[in-house]
């Protein structure tokens, strides 16, 4: 009985993902960004804005598909899609070091790049000082300091950006689970 009802309700959470994909709704599950509904927009891609990409076919990405830190997916390379905020954009000049991520002279807070992650296995460490060209793109995680981002694979160029998408309902499980 509750074999059954765990599998009935697992393949109606799948379809139900599958719809909300065809409807320009992505679900994320992940604490890179709140945790909840977005919805793709037709809007430009610009600073703060919410994006969904396919990562680059580069060795970082393969190495993170092989860790479980990006899901598998449609992309080219059999990535999944991404979901992160845009901090920088063409003319920002951006700093990615030891110390973390700064744009035009200022600190990006939960920056800092972490050498190791939970299980000992040590993580890229991306370095980068230049500014940013027409089509260049940093994205990151404001909420996770644990995120696989741009500390860790550099900038995203626009044509691997899919949407700008808008959060629906989200709620930050980070905030909330704090004591």
């Amino acid at each position: 009985m509750m074999t059954t009802l765990v599998l009935t309700l697992s393949i109606g959470l799948f379809a139900l993902s599958i719809l909300f994909r065809i409807g320009g709704i992505y679900i994320n599950t992940t604490p890179s960004l709140p945790v909840g509904l977005y919805r793709v927009v037709d809007e430009p891609v610009t600073k703060g804005t919410y994006v969904a990409f396919c990562p680059p076919q580069r060795d970082v990405f393969d190495w993170a598909l092989a860790r479980g830190y990006i899901h598998p997916g449609a992309c080219s390379g059999g990535y999944g899609q991404l979901l992160k905020r845009v901090y920088a954009v063409a003319g920002d000049t951006v700093l990615i070091d030891r110390s973390g991520i700064t744009v035009n002279g200022e600190l990006l807070p939960n920056s800092a790049p972490i050498h190791t992650d939970a299980y000992g296995a040590t993580l890229p460490q991306y370095r980068l000082d230049a500014v940013l060209g027409k089509s260049e793109f940093l994205l990151l995680s404001d909420l996770n300091p644990h995120s696989f981002d741009a500390r860790y694979f550099g900038v995203i160029e626009r044509a691997q950006i899919v949407h700008v998408v808008r959060p629906i309902f989200t709620f930050n499980l980070q905030k909330e689970c704090l004591p």
